[in-house]
């Protein structure tokens, strides 16, 4: 697989080095160059859309941002071509932080409506502006020189082609690194993500300011490709089609990018020829009506229910093809539901069709020292006099108890007596209405979740939050965050500190799959486990932040008998190792094996603590739990 990726990826670019003389014609060449420049702006909105899952309508104004901020910089004040395009690519990040900082409080539909909104107006300021811009007038660029001569439409393709090989191998060593494991973990799961000390609104600003950099760079590129800029260009329909190529083309794929932005720079030519796009609607028609065919011969008439609707909308599509005589007119509506189609029925891209699974890691090593789930110094958790209400009711009422190292306290109680709120109100998830929690003599409470974690309290959850695109070993990596130190530049570089570092995170996330018995599972993705593999696979990511508290959230929620037991001998072995843990579970027998100290809520209120024995016999907890203090 490796060597085989390798031989494509080489094919491609001899390709498209040989491609001016194989099609000399000016014309191919330029839609070659828009290919180019497109698949810049897909490869960043593929970090923002594919791998964070924010979903951005407003594109179009970074790249017309960049546009003029070069155009500007290189006509007015005579700067030269490649710090024009730096500065353009500087100006659109300044600019995505800043729209970040303000929409990233909303997610799903209400941030792409305020990416749209934002589009707009950078497309009407642009209009507006006359004495910056040349309003509707236009702007107009001139093509770099070399050596006193202006570039041809040939060496400006050149030009074009090494940027895009250049954001080729930035876009996948950014996508590969703990930078793109924080991306794909925050789509996922923002609540976990934070609970593994990472900020998700920085990770999604810069997620969306790299996005922007590339569509400002694409942009600068594109004006003076065009050596005309004007406000008409970047509008909401060029949007579309970037979200379109992203999707089309398959996201989290660098080649996806590519083939995205092929598709994307033909459509339009298609759309402008009724002879064209009928043969496209007939050839798709024909596809949907070959996999119908295939899947009702295969699985039954029950496999219509799913490959009918696209065979009904592509035929859909064919009779409109013959209905309507100017296709311009309906464009949005066909981009709107080619993106629907790709939703629903691509959900990997065209690329997703061809992609193929790796092999698996190799096995994991002997369980050293430094890949050990020792957490820091050990630290002693007081609780003092929490109380939590939401409007009127009382969840936790002055609740105290302390945790002391290397124990496991456990927190029993009904349903419904404020086990997970406390559990929340440590992590940071809840801020208490009063009361304080300190860890080795610091307040903690109230504070973010990134922020607790990183001081060293880990947790899992009642309901299992897996990063669930990624596999076993990714996951725990992401627990591992913290320890790389490289930056975006340095990694973009291929700095060799930044590849021995995640040498090194390998080595203990494996350690930490072994622990719990999944290092013949670490190249699984975490969806494709069975419920009691991805129980332990979140404890081993939980492990991976070096916690000195360990919160367990109803690990055995759900499990069978061989899968409680296999999970009470890891958390025999995580005690082994120091780490004390807070243990919510109703499974009595096993509070009762593994816990030191167990304290008992009931409806907010602290009814009784002490050790297993003690908290058995207690009337109090046996009427909480039987509703009757004669049993």
């Amino acid at each position: 697989m490796f060597q085989r990726t390798h031989i494509l990826w080489a094919l491609l670019a001899v390709g498209a080095l040989a491609l001016p003389f194989a099609v000399p014609i000016p014309y191919y060449l330029h839609l070659a160059i828009i290919v180019g420049i497109y698949a810049i702006v897909l490869l960043g909105m593929d970090l923002l859309v594919g791998y964070t899952g924010q979903v951005s309508l407003g594109h179009a104004a970074f790249f017309g941002i960049g546009a003029y901020a070069g155009g500007l910089l290189m006509t007015k004040l005579g700067v030269p071509f490649g710090v024009a395009l730096l500065a353009a690519a500087v100006v659109a990040a300044v600019f995505g932080a800043l729209l970040a900082a303000a929409a990233l409080r909303v997610s799903g539909p209400y941030l792409a409506m305020v990416t749209l909104a934002f589009g707009t107006i950078v497309q009407i300021l642009i209009n507006e502006m006359d004495w910056l811009t040349m309003g509707p007038i236009g702007l107009a660029v001139d093509k770099p020189r070399l050596f006193g001569e202006k570039l041809g439409t040939t060496q400006y393709y050149y030009v074009v082609l090494g940027f895009v090989a250049l954001v080729l191998v930035c876009t996948n060593r950014w996508a590969t690194s703990h930078f793109g494991r924080a991306f794909e973990a925050l789509r996922d799961s923002p609540i976990a993500t934070e609970c593994m000390g990472i900020s998700v609104a920085r990770y999604k600003a810069i997620a969306f300011a790299l996005s922007a950099a590339l569509a400002g760079l694409a942009g600068s590129l594109y004006a003076v490709s065009e050596e005309y800029i004007s406000p008409n260009t970047y509008t909401f329909e060029l949007s579309l089609l970037f979200l379109l190529g992203v999707i089309f083309g398959g996201r989290k794929s660098r080649a996806g990018s590519l083939l995205g932005a092929t598709v994307i720079v033909m459509l339009p030519t298609l759309l402008d020829s009724t002879v064209l796009f009928r043969w496209l609607a007939a050839c798709a028609t024909a596809g949907a009506l070959y996999f119908c065919v295939r899947s009702v011969r295969s699985d039954g008439l029950v496999a219509l229910r799913s490959v009918l609707p696209p065979l009904l909308i592509t035929a859909g599509l064919l009779v409109f093809s013959f209905q309507v005589q100017n296709l311009n007119e309906h464009r949005l509506s066909i981009f709107g539901l080619l993106i629907l189609l790709a939703v629903f029925y691509l959900p990997d891209g065209l690329m997703g069709m061809f992609r193929t699974v790796g092999g698996r890691p190799m096995a994991a090593p002997a369980l050293a020292s430094t890949a050990a789930p020792v957490g820091a110094t050990p630290k002693v958790l007081s609780i003092l006099d929490i109380t939590m209400r939401f409007g009127g009711l009382t969840a936790l009422n002055a609740v105290s108890l302390e945790v002391q190292p290397g124990s496991i306290h456990g927190l029993i109680g009904p349903n419904g007596s404020g086990k997970s709120t406390m559990m929340n109100v440590l992590t940071g998830v809840y801020t208490p209405n009063a009361g304080s929690v300190t860890l080795a003599g610091r307040q903690i409470q109230g504070g973010r979740p990134h922020g607790i974690a990183s001081q060293g309290i880990a947790r899992t959850f009642q309901n299992v939050q897996l990063f669930w695109e990624m596999t076993a070993l990714q996951n725990v990596k992401v627990g591992l965050h913290h320890d790389f130190g490289t930056n975006l530049l340095a990694l973009a570089l291929g700095a060799r500190a930044s590849r021995v570092r995640e040498s090194q995170a390998d080595a203990q996330a494996m350690a930490l799959l072994a622990l719990v018995g999944l290092a013949d599972e670490a190249g699984t993705d975490a969806r494709d486990l069975p419920y009691g593999k991805q129980r332990l696979l979140e404890i081993a990511r939980a492990l991976a932040l070096k916690p000195s508290i360990l919160l367990l959230d109803e690990p055995a929620a759900g499990l069978t008998g061989p899968d409680v037991a296999a999970l009470v001998q890891v958390l025999r072995k995580v005690k082994d190792f120091g780490v004390a843990m807070v243990l919510i579970e109703h499974h009595m027998d096993m509070v009762m094996a593994l816990c030191d100290v167990v304290t008992v809520l009931d409806f907010g209120q602290k009814i009784s603590e002490g050790n297993a024995q003690q908290v058995r016999d207690d009337p109090r907890v046996v009427s909480a739990y039987l509703g009757t203090a004669a049993a």
